[in-house]
């Protein structure tokens, strides 16, 4: 059986969103998602100091690396894939990066409007 391309937000097929740092629930580089993925790590952002300090705030610390876990800490600039839920919070607190739509999984729009996502759009040219 042939297994579906993954979409985005816009109704194509689903880019890479970063491979440095890997990103993604599967380490895969895109914001892939799945019935393990329970914390729904769909939207591919560009990261600011502003929501890294938001999200170590709110008991997510993204900054600092864990080698234990291959995790090499973020910054600044580095694009990753967020919790949809996290992105949504951020979002209600003015924190929220900015998000790559290309790179978005389509399951996000369970989570947060598709407005949402265009005012915080980022434009990739």
């Amino acid at each position: 059986m042939k297994k579906n391309k993954p979409i985005n937000v816009l109704g194509e097929r689903l880019k890479p969103c970063s491979n440095t740092p890997l990103t993604g629930f599967y380490r895969d580089g895109c914001c892939n998602t799945g019935t393990e993925d329970h914390g729904c790590h769909t939207v591919c952002v560009v990261l600011t100091s502003t929501f890294l300090d938001f999200s170590k705030m709110r008991g997510n610390d993204l900054i600092t690396p864990r080698p234990e876990y291959n995790f090499p800490g973020l910054k600044s600039g580095d694009k990753w894939c967020l919790c949809a839920e996290r992105w949504k919070e951020a979002n209600y607190f003015n924190s929220a990066p900015n998000v790559i739509l290309e790179s978005t999984h389509q399951k996000t729009l369970e989570i947060i409007p598709i407005k949402d996502l265009f005012d915080k759009a980022y434009d990739i040219n």
